[in-house]
């Protein structure tokens, strides 16, 4: 995982000045397995940080998916939710997403055999619409255990 000097050269490198609230952030999220979502971001930093706005946080949360540095999840709910992308051979997986509470579960079971139909899908569609593919995201949506069995 990267150290706090490896994102501030990753962020100066792409034209961004590294600030006290994006280190803030990207040390919040490389610090934790959840998927946060601004607000959950907000609610962990203004007790530390009481400057902190959450336009500041979704504007940073912005730059930092441009920079491709950050994936991000859109829920059912219209919630998005982000995890770091700690580096470009970081660990491949997908997602489960409850509908329900917005749970999301990471998953890796397929990955090799999602990946080899992915690169055939992206090589068809990439011919036939004389289209770039530069990413993928694979997400299913469902209602997870707690929720089947009402304890949401």
């Amino acid at each position: 995982m990267p150290g706090p000097k490896k994102w501030q050269n990753r962020m100066r490198g792409h034209g961004s000045r590294w600030t006290a609230p994006r280190k803030a952030i990207v040390d919040l999220l490389s610090r934790t397995k959840q998927h946060m979502s601004a607000k959950d971001i907000y609610n962990a930093l203004v007790r530390i940080y009481p400057g902190i706005g959450l336009t500041t946080i979704y504007r940073t949360l912005d730059l930092l998916e441009k920079m491709k540095l950050l994936k991000k999840i859109s829920l059912a709910t219209g919630e998005n939710k982000y995890e770091l992308i700690h580096n470009r051979d970081d660990h491949h997986h997908h997602h489960l997403i409850c509908t329900n509470c917005g749970k999301i579960i990471d998953y890796d079971d397929f990955v090799d055999e999602e990946l080899q139909l992915i690169k055939k899908t992206e090589n068809t569609l990439s011919k036939k619409h004389n289209f770039v593919i530069n990413d993928h995201n694979i997400e299913f949506y469902g209602i997870c255990e707690q929720c089947r069995e009402g304890g949401e």
